[in-house]
């Protein structure tokens, strides 16, 4: 593997404008997903429901890093939409766990059907050379999403 290199001296132009890509392609992928139909909070608790099963609120709240209220109030308009239900708590009559429903799981398929849609007709107008940067480049931002490594400056 090759050694990172930090004497690169356009390191901090490069992340200043990866960040602005990404952050244009995922307000992009948004818009072209249908997603007015739900909130990008709505969405994130979908995803991590199909991701993870059936959580508490406290748990969840934590891992969106949001209050524990807040997260109430999104889940209760989910349950109301039919996305999600609740469910007793195995081991803690107190608490209740949320799940998706199939209402929840076809809400999910839609949009990374439309998302996915969207990506390969765009994928589509590139040329062959750009198209095989794309997949390199991919390659090299999911090595960099799951870095554990930390700046040690």
């Amino acid at each position: 593997m090759a050694k990172p290199s930090t004497a690169f001296p356009g390191v901090d132009a490069a992340a200043s404008d990866l960040l602005a890509a990404c952050g244009q392609l995922v307000r992009r992928l948004r818009a072209e997903s249908n997603n007015q139909e739900l909130s990008w909070s709505q969405m994130a608790v979908l995803i991590r429901l199909e991701e993870g099963g059936p959580t508490s609120i406290a748990d969840m709240a934590r891992a969106e890093l949001v209050k524990p209220q807040s997260m109430g109030v999104t889940l209760s308009v989910l349950e109301e939409e039919g996305l999600v239900e609740r469910r007793p708590h195995p081991t803690d009559g107190r608490q209740f766990l949320f799940a998706l429903t199939a209402a929840g799981i076809e809400a999910r398929r839609r949009v990374r059907a439309a998302k996915r849609t969207w990506m390969a007709s765009a994928i589509a107008t590139l040329t062959e050379d750009e198209q095989r940067d794309l997949i390199v480049a991919a390659a090299v931002i999911r090595r960099l999403a799951d870095s554990s490594s930390r700046n040690p400056a």
